[in-house]
């Protein structure tokens, strides 16, 4: 009885596990019911209607049924059902494999066409597995270790299961060392492959990210075109309203006058015909008949750009933007105003041109001098030029009849980016009468070559072989003031008793081509000069006396230029002295192999001209000295090459330099112009 029992229990068991396997309520027994009343209803609805059992069978079907509907548990799965979504009901029904099996079954060729070969030859479980340390590696094995101490049968099983029962344990644990250092050794490989792998796609993705720096660099060039060409039309605009605003005086005034106006002189406004006589024979001998008056020239008035370029900021510093083969001889002097704007440039092939530094194109010629200009400035549109020829001429470049044409064919950044092209052919000729209304009047005072000048604002200051400053004012275009350097130099030596501030020697054998005002800069009354002595002179031109010379320079100063604190110098001693305004002593110091000719600095760099084919740049944010132009190029392309090129020329040496913004300029003895970002 009791195994009866028993058995019986055992049935039970049985019968309620299998029909748990369904899970979800539903019982095996109520499948086999709903089963069968489905299939009377099929029966019913597909059998004779001549049956009538078969109406009854199908009224008491569809009674059950509706019984089974109103079971909460059945609606419950009902409303379920009707708010899963397709996704969910194909991944509880179908396994994980079987969707991506159908998924990759039905993509499209199009896609299935593009995609690429994998080229690691290791799983992405090997790759999981070495990137696990092995410091948790032996952790995790020694945790092994200790769980088997738990169950040391099973341990003892597994140990002599691994080894042979005629092998001693020592061997054993040599075999075991060996597997780990080749799984070690195996890890490490895959390490080494996933290194590579990741290198490669950092390539890629820095390819990538070149590739769109030069499209956006590309967008930046075409947008500062634009506004360049904006600002062009503001500007002609402007002059067209100033030009109607004055015509409409005139006219004004020409309709209220009796008689014409008589021509009066500025100077003596009383209306005595023999003064008028005295003074128009006067001028007509003198400099001042060639000063232009307002009415019978306008002038337009000079305008700062409003925006100034940034793209030659985002270039590599060194990188070459362009070059251009501008003279026939040796570069005297070079200025521009602002980066991509407009260069002039002087030699002595007795030529001032001007550039367009954004085309890379001749705008015109400077003519007026009778012979080379030694000195030049270019301030907003005006230029100021020094010649041989003793005399100071003045230009206005906005009265130049030039059009800037696009240049976006010929992209800038292509060298910037290290394709360092060669020289640029040269551009068209400009057309004769491009400049023929530039010319304002000029300055004629020196009896000997004009060896520098600054202007700024209306106060102009040149320095002359002559051995003479002269102070111009640009507004009535004549010299107010003559200062003797050595005149000048005497009073203030023996104002101070010293020996400090009188004409020396230089300890130095003379040199001849040495001038005797090397460089200056003014502002307001404050004037800078450097001579041949080796002095640095601070004048005061409101008395027109030396209150400090600066002393430490062993040759002759060539260049100079100071702002609010500092003010750098350079001299044919190889040396550049910064010196520090407030005390006027010293601040800083460097020397290099050959003279010093040119030097100019901005807001960060300190560039020169040290007799080389390259330029010297000096860091002074980080203290760090580089080289800059094109004898590290030609240097780069000797040294890859495996013969020398022929008709190769090396890089002629640097004489004049002007950086402004990070935008240098240089100029050397072959007549080359290089135009460099640093």
């Amino acid at each position: 009885m009791a195994n009866h029992d028993g058995s019986h229990a055992s049935r039970h068991r049985r019968g309620a596990s299998e029909e748990s396997v369904l899970g979800t309520g539903v019982t095996t027994r109520q499948i086999e019911a709903f089963g069968r009343k489905v299939t009377t209803t099929a029966s019913h609805l597909m059998g004779p209607l001549a049956d009538p059992s078969s109406s009854v069978h199908y009224q008491h079907a569809m009674s059950e049924l509706h019984k089974e509907l109103r079971r909460p548990g059945i609606q419950q799965r009902v409303f379920s059902y009707a708010k899963a979504s397709p996704t969910e009901l194909v991944r509880s029904k179908l396994s994980t494999t079987e969707i991506q099996h159908r998924a990759l079954t039905y993509l499209p060729d199009d896609l299935l066409r593009n995609i690429p070969d994998s080229e690691n030859v290791y799983s992405l479980f090997q790759g999981f597995q070495a990137t696990i340390p092995e410091e948790e590696e032996e952790e995790s094995g020694r945790g092994t270790k200790k769980h088997r101490r738990l169950d040391s049968r099973t341990s003892k099983l597994l140990e002599l299961g691994g080894q042979s029962p005629k092998e001693p344990p020592s061997l054993t644990n040599l075999r075991r060392d060996r597997d780990k250092s080749n799984h070690r050794l195996e890890m490490m490989n895959v390490r080494k492959n996933m290194c590579s792998a990741e290198i490669r796609e950092i390539d890629n993705k820095i390819s990538n990210l070149n590739s769109m720096r030069k499209i956006i660099l590309d967008r930046l060039e075409d947008i500062e075109q634009d506004e360049r060409q904006a600002e062009q039309g503001l500007l002609e605009l402007d002059n067209r309203i100033e030009e109607m605003v004055e015509d409409l005086d005139d006219v004004a005034t020409l309709g209220h006058a009796v008689t014409p106006p008589v021509e009066v002189d500025f100077e003596d406004p009383a209306p005595d015909h023999d003064v008028d006589e005295m003074n128009e024979s006067f001028m007509s001998a003198s400099i001042y008949e060639k000063i232009a008056s307002p009415r019978s020239n306008k002038r337009h008035k000079p305008t700062r750009r409003k925006s100034i370029p940034i793209r030659h900021e985002h270039f590599e510093p060194g990188s070459k933007i362009r070059e251009l083969q501008a003279h026939n001889d040796m570069i005297t002097a070079l200025d521009f105003d602002t980066p991509f704007g407009t260069m002039v440039t002087s030699a002595l092939d007795d030529t001032v041109r001007v550039w367009d530094l954004n085309a890379g194109r001749c705008i015109g010629l400077l003519e007026g001098h009778h012979a080379s200009v030694r000195c030049l400035q270019v301030e907003d549109n005006i230029v100021a030029t020094g010649s041989m020829d003793a005399s100071i001429r003045l230009w206005d470049l906005s009265k130049a009849d030039y059009t800037p044409r696009e240049n976006r064919s010929t992209k800038h950044t292509q060298n910037a980016e290290g394709d360092e092209g060669d020289i640029e052919e040269p551009s068209p000729p400009p057309h004769p009468s491009s400049t023929r209304d530039c010319p304002l009047f000029s300055l004629e005072a020196h009896v000997d070559e004009v060896t520098a000048l600054h202007f700024r604002g209306d106060t102009l200051v040149s320095g002359s072989a002559d051995k003479t400053l002269r102070q111009w004012d640009l507004v009535k275009g004549r010299c107010v003031q003559t200062l003797d350097v050595l005149w000048a130099a005497a009073q203030a030596s023996a104002a101070m008793n010293s020996t400090d501030g009188q004409w020396r020697a230089t300890g130095r054998l003379s040199d001849a081509s040495a001038d005797f005002v090397g460089a200056l800069q003014c502002f307001d009354a404050a004037l800078a000069c450097g001579t041949a002595d080796g002095m640095v002179r601070l004048w005061d031109l409101r008395s027109g006396q030396v209150h400090r010379s600066l002393v430490g320079h062993t040759g002759p100063v060539t260049c100079l230029q100071f702002d609010d604190v500092h003010l750098v110098t350079g001299s044919l001693d190889r040396s550049i002295r910064i010196w520090d305004l407030r005390t006027g002593s010293i601040h800083d110091a460097y020397a290099y192999d050959h003279p010093i000719t040119s030097m100019m600095f901005d807001s960060r760099r300190i560039a020169a001209a040290a007799g080389e084919d390259v330029v010297k740049i000096y860091d002074k944010t980080d203290g760090r000295h580089w080289d800059c132009g094109a004898g590290l190029v030609a240097a780069a392309a000797t040294a890859a090459a495996a013969a020398p090129e022929e008709g190769r020329r090396p890089a002629a040496v640097v004489g004049r330099v002007r950086i402004k913004d990070g935008y240098l300029t240089e100029g050397r003895k072959d007549g080359n112009v290089g135009v460099w970002s640093c």
